[in-house]
């Protein structure tokens, strides 16, 4: 059985939040929680899927906004998943200050991802391969999913666009490099499931992408 996955528009900024679960276990973990995430919370309880951790593709504040909403009854918040490069930028709110907010500091991460690694969910040993995929971010990551023919990208590669650079931490020449050899490597049939906007697919993006 395969892992399934959930797709939820969140926010002011309409950023996507994803609930990966394999049906099985009935385990499940949320990419990227947004603001208003406790939308992802009533769709787990809804199927009997246990929140066991969450991973973020990379911490800007509108992708870890929604950490808060994800805690339990006892107040106890899931694991929580970054690269280590990403740290800092997690550690200051996101850079949240920069639009004139100020995110609550969330729980402290207990888990780091490195390239090339590969998650377990539930009962599925495999099933997810981290990618190191810098450029928007210095820690910024791609979550692939063979057997679903899909990748979760964060905010490297979008429907006919790239993630922005001029964030602090962006690189646009170092991004580029991400996206040809961590996205473009991957089949060309697999679904790129963006930070924002509608999902595309590897091959979509190499021959319409006007940026690439």
């Amino acid at each position: 059985m395969s892992v399934e996955i959930l797709s939820f528009t969140l926010g002011p900024m309409e950023n996507n939040t994803y609930l990966l679960a394999d049906p099985a276990s009935r385990s499940a973990v949320v990419i990227d929680p947004s603001f208003e995430s406790e939308r992802v919370l009533e769709a787990a309880a809804a199927r009997g899927w246990t929140l066991t951790a969450i991973w973020l593709t990379h911490a800007h504040f509108d992708h870890i906004a929604g950490i808060s909403a994800l805690t339990s009854k006892e107040g106890v918040f899931p694991p929580v998943g970054v690269h280590p490069a990403d740290l800092p930028l997690y550690r200051q709110g996101g850079g949240s200050h920069l639009f004139g907010m100020r995110l609550p500091p969330g729980p402290e991460p207990s888990f780091a991802f490195a390239h090339g690694q590969t998650l377990a969910l539930g009962s599925l040993p495999q099933a997810v391969e981290v990618r190191h995929a810098p450029g928007h971010t210095p820690g910024h990551v791609i979550f692939y999913l063979p057997a679903a023919q899909a990748a979760i990208c964060g905010d490297v590669i979008f429907y006919r666009g790239i993630g922005r650079t001029d964030l602090p931490g962006g690189d646009y020449d170092t991004l580029i490099h991400s996206i040809r050899t961590q996205v473009f490597t991957l089949p060309p049939a697999t679904r790129l499931l963006c930070g924002h906007g509608l999902e595309t697919t590897v091959a979509g993006e190499q021959d319409h992408n006007p940026f690439l």
